[in-house]
């Protein structure tokens, strides 16, 4: 079994965990190379198959993109989406990134997350919305939506600081303690400049570690008269994604079900 078909069998195993989307919209899936300053980035775009519709750009979690974020996608894509998940470490590997999922040892992928910073985020920001805009199946009358897991928290907030005329909300899940740092470019200060209404759902266990994180993203943000839900879940980080260890089925339907309640109204 090659590689790509292993990838399509646990694609298809994943999918079967996942509830089924009530009146799903048929959808196109492709592999695409999206071209940034820094070279080309490899990612997942799934759209509706007719019309058009609000474009959404997906930050993976520290294990990339892989089966279990495209079946997440697509998922999303059958809700009314237009969707690219992205490989944010393709300045230095094509995915999959991580040889076991989101069972891959975390010293096997810190050094591709050591590889990123505030500008790299920024530059794929702006690289990734403005191949979204080129799409004929994504409404340019419509804001676009991101949404981040894990170390894509920080990398959505900063999205919306990157495009703030075109970002209309912004949904991190357990993005964890580097979404406010003592810096100038703290991703909660950036994201405080946008334009965006927010879901910051927030791990447990990442609350327990730094608690005053969630109080200082709320407040940062309600000052800047922006629209932020923040709630903690009783759940432990990465509870999100279906094929991480600390997958919470429950949890993880409750988060994707405020994600459908902001994009309705923000992307609307």
């Amino acid at each position: 079994m090659t590689r790509k078909q292993f990838g399509v069998t646990l694609a298809a195993g994943i999918a079967m965990m996942l509830p089924k989307v009530a009146n799903a919209a048929e959808v196109t899936e492709s592999d695409v190379m999206v071209k940034t300053p820094d070279g080309n980035a490899d990612c997942y775009f799934v759209h509706p198959s007719s019309g058009t519709a609000p474009g959404v750009l997906f930050w993976p979690d520290i294990f990339g993109l892989r089966p279990a974020l495209r079946t997440m996608g697509k998922r999303l894509a059958e809700s009314g989406y237009s969707v690219l998940v992205v490989n944010p470490f393709y300045r230095m590997q094509k995915a999959p990134t991580a040889s076991k999922g989101g069972a891959t040892p975390l010293q096997e992928v810190m050094p591709f997350a050591r590889g990123l910073n505030t500008t790299t985020h920024i530059t794929d920001a702006k690289a990734f919305i403005g191949w979204l805009d080129q799409q004929p199946s994504v409404a340019k009358n419509r804001k676009i939506g991101t949404q981040g897991y894990c170390m894509g928290g920080p990398m959505a907030l900063r999205t919306a600081y990157a495009v703030p005329g075109r970002v209309g909300a912004v949904a991190t899940f357990h993005g964890g303690n580097g979404q406010v740092t003592t810096m100038p470019d703290s991703p909660h200060l950036q994201a405080a400049q946008s334009k965006a209404q927010f879901l910051i759902a927030v791990a447990e266990s990442d609350d327990m570690q730094a608690p005053t994180v969630k109080t200082t993203i709320k407040d940062t943000l309600t000052k800047a008269g922006l629209s932020a839900e923040v709630e903690v879940y009783p759940a432990m980080h990465g509870w999100c994604p279906p094929d991480a260890g600390p997958y919470n089925e429950m949890q993880a339907e409750k988060a994707w079900s405020r994600l459908l309640v902001l994009y309705g109204k923000a992307l609307a």
